[in-house]
């Protein structure tokens, strides 16, 4: 066989197959997902669910010491109780779903929990977006809700339900929650700007005292003008 003609296509079928397997590996997609949940009873409209809770840990520096979750539509904060969590890790609701966090764990560790959900909203899935932070503080964004089978990069927790047992009903929702258990929501950017009241108070006063000064200064200075006048014009009589 000659030579010359082999080494070529030699080559061109090394690129060739260099070539399948990056195609390989941009279409395969991630093998899984980095945070997941699964539940104890994954239907809709179940009471008392325990949803468990796995998320990675990717950092080689820090280990893992928060976890804040936006609840989907149709699950309030106030409906969330903490069930298991690392040592000392506690839950604390927020105005869109919930944190759980503490010490953080040895670096490479994953951060595993579950809470109890008072009752499963009637849907066919369900995304809990999770914000990890670590313990030098970064933070990996698992919020990314991936539609039509199509495949993103930081994909959120996503929980399949299925069909709704015959005769499930959506239960009364609970009373208004105690300050306690549930923190208000967060100030608007209006209110935010705004100034608090004591402060614009103090600020309305010293206008005020401000305001009266000047008027004062001006009306001293006004009279030492007019006494000035008076005096040049009495000077002025004597000598005529």
């Amino acid at each position: 066989m000659n030579t010359t003609h082999t080494r070529p296509l030699r080559r061109r079928l090394g690129l060739a197959a260099a070539g399948s397997l990056v195609l390989v590996a941009m279409t395969a997609g991630p093998a899984a997902a980095h945070a997941e949940v699964t539940a104890s009873d994954p239907r809709a409209l179940a009471e008392n669910v325990t949803l468990s809770f796995t998320s990675e840990a990717e950092s080689d520096t820090a280990g893992i010491s928060e976890l804040r979750v936006v609840l989907p539509t149709g699950i309030t904060p106030d409906a969330v109780t903490l069930k298991d969590a690392p040592k000392e890790w506690k839950l604390t609701p927020t105005p869109d779903g919930y944190a759980v966090g503490g010490t953080a764990l040895a670096t490479g560790t994953d951060a595993e929990y579950s809470i109890t959900v008072r009752q499963l909203p009637d849907a066919k899935s369900l995304a809990f977006k999770t914000l990890e932070t670590y313990g030098d503080g970064k933070v990996s964004r698992w919020i990314e809700v991936p539609t039509g089978g199509e495949k993103v990069d930081n994909p959120a927790p996503v929980l399949d339900l299925k069909a709704a047992a015959s005769g499930a009903k959506p239960i009364a929702p609970s009373a208004s929650p105690t300050p306690s258990t549930v923190p208000s929501a967060p100030p608007s950017a209006a209110a935010a700007a705004a100034p608090p009241a004591s402060a614009a108070s103090a600020e309305k006063d010293t206008g005020g005292r401000t305001g009266a000064v000047v008027g004062v200064a001006a009306a001293v200075v006004l009279l030492a003008v007019g006494i000035v006048w008076w005096l040049r014009r009495n000077r002025g009589r004597g000598q005529a």
